[in-house]
């Protein structure tokens, strides 16, 4: 089953300035969201493996889109995380179908690695909520600069038989980062956390 995709918005945010002070280079996050038809809206379905299905075809166009935004390749890419928001007749484990089982390996491939866990968040709610994309360092969850969230909306999703499913992409951490921790420069990148 392929994803019924009524909308795709992709947003980037940049941030020159910070308490007064420039922020140079830039830091740049994108998230690519997809409002797609719930095929399981009001009904309870025992077999989620199409939601599972959807959740690949979207990992690989959102994460695209999103480093596309950007205007890097994949490797450039510091950061991601993933979201969900189901309408009311849906339920969270239709999200959880589509972030967890098969939306990461094709993420990582669009990246050309990604050791460490997507962070993800998953909710119920109805037209204009906000979804926040939780954001962690690609390759090492121990890095805290790069612990992050970036917050997105569209004013008509979800509906109640939809689903918004968000990836999102930076190419660095947060402006100004200092409260130390493991440097983007010692990363090992071997196991996900360091």
């Amino acid at each position: 089953m392929s994803a019924i995709i009524r909308k795709i918005v992709t947003v980037v945010e940049e941030t020159q300035m910070e308490m007064g002070r420039q922020v140079s280079p830039p830091t740049r996050r994108a998230a690519a969201i997809a409002v797609i038809e719930n095929p399981f809206a009001g009904k309870y379905v025992e077999d989620l493996s199409p939601l599972i299905a959807i959740g690949e075809e979207l990992g690989e166009l959102l994460s695209k889109r999103a480093v596309a935004a950007l205007g890097i390749e994949g490797a450039k890419a510091h950061s991601y995380g993933k979201a969900a928001a189901v309408g009311e007749n849906g339920e969270l484990e239709h999200a959880a179908a589509i972030l967890h089982p098969k939306m990461g390996a094709p993420v990582r491939k669009v990246l050309t690695k990604g050791a460490a866990l997507i962070p993800s968040s998953k909710k119920r709610s109805g037209p204009g909520t906000t979804l926040d994309i939780p954001l962690g360092h690609k390759d090492a969850a121990f890095v805290r600069s790069h612990f992050d969230g970036m917050e997105v909306q569209i004013n008509d999703a979800p509906r109640a038989n939809e689903i918004m499913v968000a990836v999102a992409v930076t190419d660095s951490g947060r402006p100004l980062p200092r409260v130390g921790g493991l440097t983007v420069a010692e990363i090992k990148g071997e196991d996900g956390l360091k």
